[in-house]
């Protein structure tokens, strides 16, 4: 592996991490509409197959054709994703793809066959199969998507955190030895469920912003009221289920990454009664100089706070970077060594395995063997290190991590509030509807004349707007997860295995660079294609059958 990263163009490292970036981000903003519409049409249809009315089929099948559009995006994008692994990351593949592989193989085989299958039935077999056999094929439609969704998490966990496996010097690869624990990680469960529950936040916010855009047009109004009651109650569970899941997650972090949990806190020196930043001065544009600095300039914390998210103790020990970088001892007495330590060790990891293959090579007895392989074993956890030049290497860039972090957890309060308001005054409960209208007229926000009226029809223009608004802020708060997620793991593309420049293709730059304006370009342009149709289709309206 050495003697491969002596011929890799450097330029090809930054354009294959650029690309890949930016296929996935292209990528969720698909997926997660994808997932959210499939809860907000599996309601719809069950409303139907509960009340036999047909206003609710019309709902479903509305909803459902906004969801066939956006899905079939979300399929060329990741397709093209998985291919990048074998282009651009080839020593990656060789050296993890039997692990790696496997639940992107399942997700290919199970969930994506479930979701075609299904998907079929959900939109051709209206009238054709039972009431309650399409219903189920609506569901398993949005269940297959999950199941999806679940697999590809469960690779991405593996890469933050890797379980269940063991590196084989004759074949140079590291082979699974425990599907169960890739598959069931505790990381990877707590990833997938806080990623699912705030990908129903965007399906929930769209539904809401299309049937505000409907009242405020004065058109659909049955259609976009109950919608709107619907994406509320799914919104409000979401959202609060995503701060839940986002606790457990930091918790998760702070375990097994804690580089990430002190980069997303611009944490550059811990302790214990460590408190949370609300905010901070962070230059966005450059990375601070965390070795001189005490501490971010103009912080408001709340006291205690990041040590209970971290460890569920207001008291308890959170490492900042100095601290991971000059070595640090956990509360249950542990020494974690310093970066400086690990490099060397990984560098003896890499030399014992060099010698090892050398002298197999040369027909070595089992004997002499045998030492270089008890080595290699004892440092074998650090082998990303050897690779590791300067310990700074191993500090991601903490802007990005620290505002996209506070991006996420401000606009995710900005949603539960959201929901919770127009919970309140979309359903006919008259006291909450009254009161919070009455609030709003108060403080100006609401026409005295509409203060006691108990439904969402009949606001002000401002309030349907602000709905709509929300759709670009709801992918702006995913997207933000997403950058935290990754940028924070950096520089390993497998946490302390791999780094990005071991981990790609040896080949040249400017073709990397040229497939990356390539799909720039496919990319924005299914994007706008999406977009367009959408609109058209939101514009076009439902397509009422005769019953109703």
């Amino acid at each position: 592996m050495n003697d491969l990263l002596l011929n890799i163009d450097a330029g090809s490292i930054n354009w294959a991490r650029a690309q890949f970036a930016l296929t996935a981000i292209y990528h969720w903003l698909f997926v997660p509409l994808t997932l959210g519409l499939a809860v907000i049409m599996g309601i719809a249809e069950t409303c139907y197959y509960r009340t036999q009315k047909a206003f609710w089929k019309d709902t479903a099948m509305f909803w459902q054709k906004l969801f066939g559009i956006n899905f079939a995006m979300g399929v060329a994008t990741g397709i093209i994703l998985e291919f990048e692994f074998g282009t651009n990351w080839s020593n990656y593949s060789w050296f993890v793809g039997d692990i790696f592989g496997a639940p992107l193989a399942v997700e290919g085989i199970l969930a994506f066959f479930m979701e075609s299958t299904f998907v079929a039935v959900m939109y051709f077999g209206w009238n054709k199969v039972s009431k309650g056999f399409h219903l189920a094929s609506t569901w398993l439609t949005g269940l297959g998507a999950t199941i999806s969704a679940w697999w590809i998490l469960v690779a991405n966990a593996w890469m933050q955190y890797p379980v269940g496996c063991e590196f084989n010097p004759d074949t140079m690869r590291n082979e699974m030895v425990s599907f169960l624990d890739v598959a069931l990680s505790p990381f990877a469960i707590d990833k997938f469920c806080h990623t699912v529950i705030s990908a129903w936040i965007i399906g929930a916010v769209f539904v809401v912003a299309v049937s505000c855009w409907y009242l405020m047009k004065n058109r659909e109004i049955e259609l976009a009221k109950e919608s709107i009651k619907i994406g509320a109650i799914v919104g409000l569970i979401a959202a609060i289920g995503a701060a839940a899941t986002g606790h457990k997650s930091a918790q998760s972090v702070g375990e097994v990454q804690p580089m990430k949990l002190a980069a997303m806190e611009a944490l550059y020196n811990g302790g214990t009664d460590i408190g949370l930043t609300a905010i901070a001065w962070v230059n966005p544009i450059a990375q601070p100089d965390y070795q001189k600095e005490e501490s971010a300039p103009l912080k408001i914390e709340m006291p205690y706070a990041l040590s209970f998210m971290a460890t569920n103790d207001i008291h308890g020990y959170v490492p900042g970077i100095n601290d991971i970088l000059n070595g640090y001892t956990k509360p249950d007495g542990t020494k974690e060594p310093s970066v400086d330590e690990k490099i060397e060790r990984g560098k003896k990891a890499i030399e014992a395995l060099a010698a090892y293959r050398k002298a197999k090579k040369e027909g070595a007895d089992e004997a002499s063997l045998s030492p270089l392989l008890s080595t290699l074993s004892s440092n074998m956890k650090y082998f990303g290190y050897g690779y590791v030049k300067d310990k700074n290497d191993i500090v991601p860039y903490i802007p990005v991590n620290f505002w996209a972090f506070r991006i996420m957890v401000g606009l995710g309060c900005v949603f539960i509030l959201f929901f919770a308001v127009i919970i309140l005054m979309a359903f006919d409960i008259p006291f909450f509807s009254i009161v919070t209208r009455r609030l709003l007229a108060a403080i100006g926000l609401l026409p005295e004349t509409k203060a006691d009226v108990s439904d969402m029809t009949g606001l002000p223009k401002w309030h349907y707007i602000t709905a709509i608004i929300l759709v670009p802020l709801a992918y702006i708060a995913s997207e933000s997860g997403w950058l935290v997620a990754e940028f924070g793991r950096q520089p390993w593309t497998i946490q302390d295995m791999l780094p990005t420049w071991v981990a790609v293709s040896d080949i040249n730059s400017s073709a990397v660079a040229l497939t990356f304006f390539l799909f720039l370009f496919l990319f924005t342009l299914m994007l706008a294609v999406e977009i367009s149709i959408l609109l058209k289709q939101i514009k076009k309206g439902p397509e009422y059958s005769v019953e109703s």
